[in-house]
């Protein structure tokens, strides 16, 4: 949520002067507006629920955040109304959805109170969120000009989002998200074409379900429907790529350049509608299906259209199987995901010909993901380990017709291992490690040659990547509780390898110290 987007300058400032800015601001915010840490305030508002129930290091989710996802976004149960249309809170509502859950997978319903529903009336769902970040690779990455840039070490408020979060009816919820971006350090001002349709305004991640229960032959069933902008944005696990760590990331360092298209390539150029299951809080089941937005209509709704690969020729179909069995404070999830693209390149996607036609043949991505999970919930602390792999499989007709690729086929491949530790209340602190390795088949046409001995490179990087993460409020209500909370979050990425060699890997290093805001 909000990664990977253009970056709004915030000020140059030294790295003494970021951390004094941020300390300075946090601590400000958290005397006067302490609260519990949630993803969004607004879920905090509906819910009544400190931000422990649900995330164990935000937007990380726990057992209870995925089935409060899993429910619409329609459980009940805080100080205020949940819905405009009704104050019975149904049997949605925070404190019965919780004792259900909790007696069913460990048998004693030992889980956290919701507060009593009182008279306030109806608060709409709206929360804010902004990303104060201070970025440092190894080796200077901006040229110039870079005004307000410098070549390094530059602090950006990046990016600024309002949200929608919360129930509309007692079965319907939504997420929504519109985001600001700003013009980064290559400027909408650089006399490309295709400049043009650079927007600072967008629409982001977007959400709608309705949501509703069951019993089918003794069995609990939570049975819904899903219309969103991003495929795995609707998934109740933080494997998946949508909502994967790393939750905030620099805008401006460099990134391997290549991805699996399931990996974000058509994040809110698509709309997509499906339906979904979770049997006996066991089994859950989701078919999908995506079409791309019309050019015009990706344009107005603040898109870059050619920041896309393409126009999607049909539906692309969208699968999601998971088995996540319950014992005691443990929780294991096994899942398999895929999508298939049939994708209509652009003819020009620098618009120096005036068009916004597509070829008339197809590239086919198939990507298939394996993903797992283990959360163990202790007295006052939570380990959670993560594993997705994710192979594409690519015919790149069009592509490699118009000289673009140099092979008809290839393959490429995604591994995230990730292990989280967050401990502690009030004063909850987090420790996440991930090992990242992206490999695929050599193709002089989509990563170039070897400077040296001319051989066609490989999509390949890897490495490591760190962050502690402090985030003042974790189960407590404090003063102030639910309008605001806040996380900070100091970020290492180590390059043993980057876009296929490992000269100059190291350069790319990244530092990001940054804090998250959310109102």
């Amino acid at each position: 949520m909000g990664s990977g987007r253009p970056t709004r300058p915030f000020g140059n400032v030294s790295l003494f002067a970021a951390v004094a800015v941020v300390a300075v601001l946090v601590g400000y915010l958290t005397i006067g507006f302490a609260t519990s840490a949630q993803a969004l305030p607004s879920f905090a508002r509906q819910t009544g629920q400190p931000c422990g129930t649900c995330h164990t290091n935000f937007p990380g989710l726990t057992p209870f955040g995925r089935r409060f996802k899993l429910l619409g976004y329609t459980t009940g149960g805080g100080l205020y109304r949940t819905t405009p249309f009704s104050n019975n809170p149904g049997p949605n509502d925070a404190d019965g959805a919780l004792r259900s859950y909790a007696s069913r997978i460990d048998g004693n319903g030992d889980a956290p109170r919701a507060a009593p529903v009182a008279e306030k009336g109806w608060v709409p769902p709206v929360s804010m969120m902004a990303i104060a970040g201070f970025t440092h690779t190894q080796v200077p990455e901006i040229a110039p000009p870079t005004d307000p840039y410098k070549a390094n070490d530059n602090t950006v408020l990046s990016p600024f989002s309002g949200f929608w979060g919360g129930a509309i009816t007692s079965n319907i919820g939504a997420f929504v998200q519109v985001t600001y971006n700003a013009p980064g350090p290559v400027s909408s001002l650089s006399g490309n074409p295709a400049d043009q349709f650079l927007h600072t305004w967008t629409w982001d991640n977007t959400d709608f379900r309705f949501a509703s229960t069951a019993n089918i032959g003794g069995l609990d069933v939570i049975y819904g429907i899903t219309a969103n902008n991003n495929p795995t944005v609707q998934d109740p696990w933080n494997t998946t790529p949508a909502w994967a760590f790393p939750y905030a990331g620099s805008t401006l360092a460099a990134k391997p350049a290549a991805a699996t298209i399931i990996e974000g390539a058509f994040a809110a150029h698509v709309g997509g509608v499906g339906a979904y299951t979770m049997i006996n809080d066991m089994l859950f089941l989701e078919f999908s299906g995506y079409q791309t937005l019309k050019f015009e209509h990706q344009n107005s709704l603040g898109l870059d259209p050619f920041a896309s690969p393409g126009l999607f020729n049909g539906v692309a179909p969208y699968w999601r199987v998971a088995f996540e069995p319950h014992w005691g404070p443990h929780t294991f999830m096994l899942g398999t995901y895929g999508m298939i693209f049939d994708v209509k390149p652009w003819m020009d996607n620098t618009f120096v010909l005036g068009t916004t036609g597509t070829l008339a043949q197809t590239n086919r991505f198939t990507d298939i993901g394996v993903d797992s999970q283990y959360q163990y919930q202790g007295s006052n602390y939570w380990v959670t380990l993560r594993a997705n792999y994710i192979r594409e499989f690519q015919r790149l007709d069009a592509s490699f017709a118009t000289g673009v690729s140099a092979n008809p086929t290839n393959e490429l491949n995604t591994l995230r291992l990730t292990g989280e530790f967050t401990f502690g209340g009030d004063n909850r602190i987090s420790l996440t490690g991930q090992h990242f390795n992206i490999w695929g088949t050599a193709d002089a046409g989509l990563y170039g040659t070897d400077m040296i001995a001319g051989n066609a490179l490989t999509p390949n990087s890897n490495g490591w990547m760190a962050e502690l993460d402090y985030i003042p409020f974790g189960t407590s209500k404090a003063p102030g509780w639910p309008w605001f909370n806040a996380k900070l979050g100091l970020q290492y990425i180590y390059y043993n390898k980057f876009n296929g060699t490992t000269v100059g890997a190291h350069d790319n290093n990244t530092l990001f110290l940054h804090a998250w805001f959310a109102m």
